[in-house]
């Protein structure tokens, strides 16, 4: 493509972003052409749940989608342009109608059901009960939750203006010159901002959480009770569901992120089967003094990471487009992104090497999780290594919390699913979280950004994390036998003194599955 054409196709996208319309008027243009958000979907090249968010507002199209879907807006307008409303004529004040009906106590209907007594879906709206997105539809037609899924709205809002009303009678001419002056009622004590924010995350929260319980139930319902059906539905929308919670997360967050930055060479693959040039710092660690072949008398225990990539969401992501830096220009304690190395000596056998196993010595490319473990185990407190010798970067301003509001929904959905013993639900949550880590690179299943530098830095912190347990094992006087992938570490002695047993996000449990080496094994002593 020519400049020329290079910087039209620029003016002709930037004229149609400045003059999308809004979220109200997206929906309106689609449902005049008869389209399902299904169709608007596959033919911009997005999920179904991104498509509802543009129409309500919650997020604006994003490159590459963006583009296509503005055309789309413009022709639909050209076709089914928005009539203007008559002028408003002014009508006398009426008595507040006290026999409305607020949503909340819509007739109880039925749900539209096939053959077989299952659910049938239909295009996605807002429940005429509760409000909330269902793809489920009432017998005449509209949108309606089924059963249990449907939480109705509470009354209060809607009981609040006939009471405001009712508390002030009107006050005849007669009376008004003898009535004294009306005394000010006393003002409610403010909120401060902190609780007004505390409160604020608490109902959001509540109202996403929502999300995940009524996405079980609807594939739950859906499969008739299949618990193995239910799950392969959930896993497969998984993906768009997450980006859901992800934007939902994000309403009132204080960084603006670029989802589709430029991307320096070294974060690119040169073809689909090559990765780039990010070193992750993968583990792969088996202590020089024991055998796991040959049996012996030395019990060791396999111990399990819970949700190691859950806790790695809590790392610093860089929020902007990558800027390159040369030695320790763009070293800053709040900036984040990708540095090119020369790691120090590791001189500790009996440890795992915080740079995972290389086959080549010399620079490489490593993440800003690996690289502050680096600067941290090459301080006076540990005094581990040499501090890594820098020579070019590409950073941003970061931040350690962009993703905590999604980690600790998932994580607080993952506890509930555990003490309710809901495996469906625990499984959905673990497919969500996981998917939405490797999938937010280069993936053609998940379009909404292409941020291969944050799922580079999340892995290296699964793994930086798997290390620190690593070593602190190691100074409570445990052998540390094994360290593998982002959760399995294989210690000796009572492993139990340090670290809490259970199923928690903040703690371990033994390992088992079908290798010889899990679970609690005997290995034998090689010159120790």
């Amino acid at each position: 493509m020519s400049a020329e054409n290079s910087v039209e196709a620029l003016l002709e996208e930037a004229r149609l972003n400045a003059s999308i319309p809004p979220s109200a008027e997206r929906q309106r243009l689609r449902e005049a052409a008869n389209l399902s958000r299904a169709q608007v979907a596959a033919a911009v090249g997005v999920g179904r749940t991104t498509v509802a968010n543009w129409e309500t507002g919650h997020s604006d199209p994003t490159p590459p989608a963006r583009l296509p879907y503005l055309k789309l807006l413009k022709g639909l307008a050209e076709i089914y342009p928005a009539i203007s409303a008559p002028a408003a004529v002014p009508e006398p004040t009426a008595a507040p109608d006290t026999a409305a009906v607020p949503p909340a106590f819509v007739p109880a209907l039925e749900t539209l059901r096939g053959p077989d007594g299952r659910a049938i879906e239909g295009d996605p709206g807002p429940c005429i009960r509760c409000g909330m997105e269902t793809t489920y539809q009432s017998t005449d037609g509209r949108p309606l939750h089924s059963g249990a899924m449907c939480q109705p709205a509470g009354t209060a809002t809607p009981q609040a203006a006939p009471s405001a009303q009712a508390a002030a009678p009107a006050t005849t001419t007669a009376t008004a010159h003898a009535a004294p002056a009306p005394v000010s009622p006393t003002p409610a004590p403010v909120p401060s901002r902190p609780e007004r924010r505390a409160r604020s995350a608490a109902r959001a929260q509540a109202d996403t959480t929502l999300l995940i319980s009524r996405a079980v139930q609807e594939e739950a319902e859906r499969a008739g009770g299949d618990e193995e059906t239910a799950l392969k539905a959930l896993i497969k929308r998984a993906i768009p569901d997450v980006m859901h919670l992800f934007n939902e997360t994000r309403a009132t967050a204080r960084y603006d992120y670029t989802a589709y930055p430029a991307l320096p060479d070294i974060l690119k693959k040169p073809s689909k089967k090559d990765p780039d040039q990010i070193w992750e710092a993968r583990p792969r660690f088996h202590h020089p003094g024991y055998s796991l072949r040959a049996p012996g008398d030395i019990k060791v225990t396999a111990l399990d990471v819970n949700a190691a990539y859950l806790s790695a969401l809590k790392c610093w992501l860089p929020i902007g487009k990558l800027e390159h830096s040369t030695g320790t220009d763009g070293i800053e304690p709040k900036r984040s992104g990708v540095h090119l190395v020369t790691p120090g000596e590791w001189r500790h056998p009996h440890l795992p090497d915080p740079i995972g196993d290389r086959d080549e010595p010399g620079a490489l490319w490593i993440t800003n999780s690996t690289l502050r473990l680096l600067q941290r185990i090459s301080g006076p407190k540990y005094g581990l290594t040499d501090a890594p010798v820098i020579h070019e970067s590409w950073t941003s301003g970061a931040t350690e919390n962009f993703l905590d509001a999604l980690r600790k929904l998932l994580s607080a959905a993952r506890d509930e699913a555990i003490e309710n013993r809901d495996t469906l639900t625990l499984e959905y949550v673990k497919a969500m979280y996981s998917k939405f880590i490797s999938t937010m690179g280069e993936s053609i299943h998940n379009r909404e950004m292409v941020r291969p530098d944050w799922m580079h830095i999340i892995h290296s912190q699964a793994y930086a994390n798997l290390w620190g347990k690593a070593y602190k094992a190691h100074q409570a006087g445990l052998d540390v036998v094994a360290m593998m992938g982002t959760d399995e570490l294989h210690v000796t002695g009572d492993w139990r003194g340090v670290f809490p047993e259970g199923r928690g996000v903040s703690q371990m449990k033994i390992k088992h599955g079908e290798g010889k080496a899990t679970g609690e094994y005997t290995v034998g002593a090689v010159g120790r």
